[in-house]
């Protein structure tokens, strides 16, 4: 039996508390719900209408996967998108129905809060504190150059020079 890489098991466990999230959404009435809509939500909700960039920052994602996540809670009524200042610029606000889901948005995302905080209290470290160093490490030094000094550390020439070209 091969033994998932650690990217795949830190793929499971995020998927598996994703999942539970939006269970919890369900619960509180919020089908057809995404868990990371809220973010989006609550950041306009506490600042204001925001341009596709501030989200992404925000959310400290791409733009691209930004626009995605604002198209997607266009379609479902969640936002609504006005063009800006030019036709590169679109601001996006607040819809009613996404008003009127505040309340079970911040219930949910504060008791989220609440099991993540129950969680790190659980283990001998924690899990925020490792996120946080994991994520500082791989600024540091992408991950994929630690793969390519990895192989050239490999005994078989082969996957040495494929994975070396990494670094070039």
């Amino acid at each position: 039996m091969i033994t998932p890489g650690l990217a795949t098991r830190l793929r499971v466990l995020l998927e598996q508390m994703d999942d539970d999230v939006a269970l919890a959404l369900s619960d509180l009435g919020l089908r057809d719900y995404r868990p990371r809509f809220s973010a989006v939500i609550r950041h306009i909700d506490q600042h204001g209408p925001a341009s596709i960039g501030d989200v992404a920052e925000r959310l400290g994602v791409t733009h691209s996967a930004a626009s995605q996540t604002v198209s997607e809670m266009e379609r479902r009524g969640l936002l609504v998108v006005k063009q800006g200042e030019d036709a590169r610029h679109r601001l996006v606000r607040l819809s009613a129905k996404s008003k009127r889901l505040l309340p079970a948005i911040n219930a949910e995302w504060d008791a989220t809060d609440g099991a993540a905080e129950a969680l790190d209290t659980e283990l001998p470290y924690r899990l925020s504190q490792l996120v946080d160093d994991l994520d500082a490490a791989l600024q540091r030094r992408r991950f994929r150059h630690r793969i390519a000094d990895s192989a050239k550390e490999l005994p078989d020439s082969t996957h040495r020079t494929v994975l070396m070209t990494i670094d070039e």
